[in-house]
């Protein structure tokens, strides 16, 4: 019943995004509808970046219990990528380069390797403790002490967002999960974590869809223009609404009750909004639109998964206190 849980969901999301590139194309070779050409420019750009992420994981995900490893190569592929893009943006000095080294060949590969044998005592600690120390360190003996504690922070924040946040996603696949009765009694619960997995990232995307277009619809009090002048309160809070009704009406894939998903639905838009901003605010700082230009028409790995990182960690970590057996 849980694979059969996980397909109708991947189908269900494959048809909205066939769906939406159908009306993006006619949108789009029917300018005298009235609609805002850049808007919809917009529009088909973010369409073709879910297909690429959504078909990529979905594909995963379908390889059950064998696809894990494929899962967590992903996700440890995105976090290099992503860490690459971050840092790329950020000037290095001669005396950064070593650290660097460990933090992509040694720390990012470590981490994902201790998620997929389920170390959550090592991995849960390993990046904020010993890794941020060891930078501290490799860096100061470099012997280049110019600007040195802004060279460091901006080495950790590119390590704790990019890979220490991102491999909260794929740890989900590991948690042993309960779910509640009508009764409040906790009892195993016979679903996918796959399916968990693809709920949480589907959520996670289409809240950003949904924002979006709530922005454009309805948005007219800017929320900090300096950083993303499309960003509003009317957005947010449509997105947020919007985001769960999607997630409670996904629940039957999920160990959650239906208010319960609409809570986690609205907790994962807040985070994904803060990540979004986040990432856009070290954007301004560096003078550019886009971390890359890898996904084809709309920037680089980082600005379609910033809002995965920031609230990957807060999902799990409320799944694994309310509804680990054990």
């Amino acid at each position: 019943m849980s694979d059969w849980n996980t397909i109708a969901l991947v189908l269900i999301v494959l048809t909205l995004l066939a769906g939406a590139t159908i009306a993006g194309q006619f949108l789009s070779q029917h300018p005298d509808r009235g609609l805002n050409p850049a808007l919809v420019r917009t529009f088909n750009s973010r369409i073709r970046a879910y297909w690429l992420l959504l078909s990529i994981l979905a594909a995963a995900f379908l390889g059950g219990s064998g696809g894990y490893g494929v899962t967590f190569a992903l996700f440890g592929f995105l976090s290099f990528w992503a860490l690459r893009e971050f840092i790329t943006l950020t000037p290095t000095r001669l005396g950064d380069h070593r650290a660097l080294f460990w933090v992509f060949f040694l720390f990012t590969p470590l981490q994902y390797l201790l998620v997929s044998f389920d170390q959550y005592g090592l991995y849960n600690v390993m990046i904020p403790v010993y890794a941020f120390l060891f930078i501290l360190a490799r860096v100061a003996i470099a012997g280049d002490y110019k600007r040195y504690l802004e060279r460091t922070a901006k080495i950790q924040a590119g390590l704790l967002i990019c890979v220490y946040s991102l491999s909260y996603a794929p740890a989900i696949l590991h948690l042993k999960l309960g779910t509640y009765d009508y009764l409040g009694v906790k009892s195993a619960w016979e679903g996918s974590n796959s399916g968990l997995l693809f709920f949480f990232v589907v959520v996670v995307q289409f809240s950003d869809v949904l924002q979006f277009a709530w922005d454009s619809l309805l948005g007219k009090r800017v929320i900090a223009a300096h950083i993303s002048p499309n960003k509003t309160w009317e957005g947010l809070a449509g997105g947020i609404g919007s985001t769960a009704l999607l997630a409670m009406s996904l629940w039957w894939v999920t160990p959650f009750q239906p208010w319960v998903a609409g809570v986690m639905g609205m907790l994962i838009s807040i985070m994904g909004f803060a990540g979004g901003i986040t990432m856009s605010a070290v954007k301004r700082d560096r003078g550019v639109k886009d971390y890359g230009t890898l996904v084809v028409g709309h920037g680089g790995v980082l600005d379609r998964i910033d809002s995965i990182c920031f609230a990957a960690p807060v999902f799990y970590h409320l799944t694994r206190a309310f509804y680990q057996l054990g």
